[in-house]
């Protein structure tokens, strides 16, 4: 039994007046649902401003703000989501575009895109990074294809499927043959002698006019071999860009030299252009690469990248898988009429073999095959 009296004794009190000390600075309290909701609506960012995304580097995005010579870092908005942001996108950013150094911006929208340059990462199902789809550049209106003449020799099979992934993405292509001075351009140009195919040939010490031409007022991506001289190209037509410059291994290919894509101002060209061409344009270098999937292009896109077969697929039986190997194909047709290189329609055959997953283990690889 608890005595009163020593209810009443000074612990008791001494543990009421420690308890009256606390005030509602020390009490947190969680609102209720109610008188918070949450909602859907984002901010309109009316201030933000035009960029160009030039560069990637882990997170970071380096932006040239349009009208200015402005070039900034940012990083993406939490709004975007998953959404990626590639080299060649137009975005709108807020936060500081001064471009001072030390200043960081954000990425708060991602405009539509015209167009997106894709590669798959392996047409091997069974290697280490499977089918994935990777998007190349954004908004390119030109593919540079640039392929040398010698050392290492031309690969027309990796040209044929840099002109599927063209047209593809209704990106233009255009046929950059370096290193004219080890070897003509005769045998290449003959094996895409049916084709409207437009081409420049470059020389070391010589003007590279009819690259610039090209080039000027266009977006406009690079994609080659490592080892084909494309980085000496860039630094060419950007004098100041310092782009790192490779040797050819004793093997025949190149080490790679250029290890993310970059977008690179040309400088107003000198030459007598139409005025619409005077503003020079821009140039994205991309790493060497040793392969170019197409697993993300559909067997009819395939096809579609062969113009000058594409005809001949009329007279086709219904459902030919233009193999050959069920019954007669439109496409056998024409070569054995002599309306087409039968070489075309093998590397046809071959690029829809490996997309498939049909190739046979012996075939040989693109590298394999020389104009």
């Amino acid at each position: 039994m608890v005595n009163d009296g020593a209810r009443s004794g000074l612990g008791w009190r001494t543990r009421l007046t420690r308890k009256r000390e606390y005030d509602e600075d020390d009490v947190r309290v969680r609102p209720s649902r109610s008188s918070r909701p949450r909602t859907r609506t984002r901010p309109k960012h009316s201030d933000a401003v035009e960029g160009f995304v030039v560069a990637v580097d882990r997170g970071r995005y380096t932006c040239h703000i349009a009208g200015t010579d402005a070039v900034v870092t940012a990083m993406r908005a939490r709004e975007l989501g998953r959404r990626g942001v590639v080299v060649g996108d137009n975005v709108q950013i807020v936060g500081d575009v001064t471009g001072r150094p030390d200043t960081l911006a954000r990425i708060v929208r991602i405009d539509d895109r015209r167009s997106v340059l894709m590669r798959t990462a392996d047409d091997e199902e069974g290697s280490t990074e499977g089918r994935f789809e990777r998007v190349v550049v954004a908004n390119a209106e030109q593919l540079v294809i640039v392929n040398s003449l010698h050392d290492p020799p031309p690969r027309t099979g990796f040209i044929d499927r840099c002109l599927v992934a063209a047209y593809d993405a209704e990106i233009e292509p255009l046929l950059c043959l370096t290193k004219g001075d080890l070897a003509g351009p005769e045998a290449v140009l003959d094996y895409y002698s049916e084709l409207d195919l437009p081409y420049v040939l470059c020389r070391p010490g010589e003007p590279i006019d009819d690259l610039v031409a090209a080039l000027s007022g266009k977006v406009s991506v690079m994609i080659g071999h490592s080892g084909v001289g494309k980085s000496t190209l860039v630094n060419r037509l950007v004098p100041g860009t310092d782009r790192a410059v490779g040797v050819v291994s004793a093997v025949g290919k190149g080490r790679h030299t250029s290890t993310s894509a970059v977008a690179l101002r040309l400088p107003e060209s000198k030459l007598r252009l139409p005025e619409s061409k005077r503003s020079g344009g821009w140039i994205i270098d991309t790493p060497g690469v040793r392969s170019f999937g197409l697993a993300h292009v559909s067997a009819d896109s395939l096809l579609h990248g062969f113009p000058d077969l594409v005809e001949a697929s009329t007279r086709c039986a219904p459902n030919c898988d233009h193999t050959g190997a069920g019954g007669e194909c439109g496409l056998d047709m024409l070569v054995a009429e002599g309306g087409a290189d039968p070489r075309r329609l093998a590397s046809f055959r071959r690029l829809l073999a490996s997309k498939e997953g049909t190739a046979e283990p012996t075939e040989p690889t693109d590298e394999a095959y020389e104009a």
